[in-house]
Order: structure tokens, then sequence, then C-alpha cells
């Protein structure tokens, strides 16, 4: 844990401190252990194309993987923290960070377990997040939460055809996705994009999608 962690020992962690649900861990160990590397190494062109304008300050990645898009933010001068749920891909991000020499604070964690201080991030990203969405939504409701006064929120998802997702294995409406976090905008609230785009990326385990959805918005108070 790190010092954004809030006081206290949440039911959920477990002996060796990560904080969420076991089972949602031992999935995604499983797939980052499978290959030296899942991701392309590169940050997300959303990421880079939406916050190039931004005034540096303290950033949320959600869901970081190995790690490339808060290396990208902390050499552009964010303070950085990142939620992961995979040891196996903290592990390789601390190491992809420590080559790069830039700090980021590390928190093993599922999104809705991680205590995040509310109101304390200028930016939060989510790219392409694997949150699972519940009745009381409570992972956009995190998302949102975390976000600082006149912060910005930017989640980013693939377009997904639902009939092949579900051939694949998965349903879309299971998850987060930026429509769903788009729904509980109230006044407090600008959305500033919110747009279909081409995603160009290549290698890595999503570079065979090719459009993506981009939601921005600020929080006004």
């Amino acid at each position: 844990m790190t010092d954004d962690i809030a006081a206290g020992t949440p039911a959920s962690e477990t002996p060796d401190g990560y904080l969420g649900d076991p089972g949602v861990r031992a999935e995604w160990d499983d797939r980052y252990a499978d290959r030296q590397q899942l991701w392309s190494g590169r940050p997300n062109g959303a990421l880079v194309a939406e916050v190039a304008g931004l005034t540096p300050g303290r950033a949320l990645d959600v869901g970081c993987g190995e790690g490339a898009d808060a290396i990208w933010l902390a050499r552009g001068g964010w303070d950085v923290t990142a939620v992961e749920v995979s040891g196996v891909a903290l592990d390789r991000a601390a190491v992809h960070a420590a080559d790069a020499g830039v700090p980021v604070r590390w928190v093993h964690a599922e999104l809705t377990e991680a205590a995040l201080p509310s109101g304390s991030y200028d930016l939060v990203s989510a790219q392409y997040p694997a949150l699972l969405r519940t009745p009381e939504g409570a992972a956009e409701r995190a998302l949102l939460s975390a976000v600082a006064a006149g912060g910005v929120l930017l989640v980013v998802h693939h377009v997904v055809d639902p009939e092949h997702a579900r051939e694949a294995g998965f349903d879309p409406a299971d998850y987060v996705l930026p429509d769903t976090v788009a729904a509980l905008l109230g006044v407090d609230w600008e959305v500033q994009v919110s747009e279909r785009r081409p995603r160009v990326i290549e290698g890595g385990a999503g570079a065979h999608h090719h459009e993506d959805v981009v939601l921005r918005a600020r929080r006004l108070r």
C-alpha cells in the first residue's frame, strides 16, 4: 500500500496487502504470466492526445497494467498514483518505472477497494478498464469521486460488437463503459469530449481494436 491509502485495514485486504477479490487478481495474474509482455509498452494514444494541454498535477491511472501510461505521465511532470489488480503487472510496471527513473505510487487493489482520497486528483484516467458493473454503480462512482474540483476524468474504451464479444466469452454490458460513466455526470460536470474515434496502435493484446469511445469531462466544483 502507499501513502495514498486511507488509514485502517479494509475487510477485503489479503495477507499480502492486496485489496480486493483474490479471484479477480488471480485471473489477471494468469493473463499477464502467460506472456512476457502483454501490452505494447507505449502510452495509449487517447491519453496522449487528451492530456497534452493539461497542466500537470496529481494523476490517478486506473488499471495501469505494465505501467506505460503511468510512466508517460510521470515523465510529463505528473504526480502519479497507479492502481492495478495484477501483482505480476505491477512488478513489471515498477521495473519499467525504475528503468525510466520516474517515481510512481503503485497500489495493488481493485478500484472500489483502494480507499483512495476523494476529490484529490487533477486527472483520473481509465484506459480500457476492466471494471465490472454493479447495481449501485460502485466503480463508476469511485471514478467520479476521485476527481478534484477543476480536474479531468478521462475514460476510454474499445468499440466492441456485443454479439462477437459474447461469442468470445464476455458481455460488454457487464463492464463499465464511457456511457455508463457519462450517465452519472450531473450539473457539477462539463462534458468536453464524447466521441468515437479511430485507434492506431502497433503490437500488444489490444492491437486488433481499431475504434475507441472517448469521454473527457471536467469537474466544475
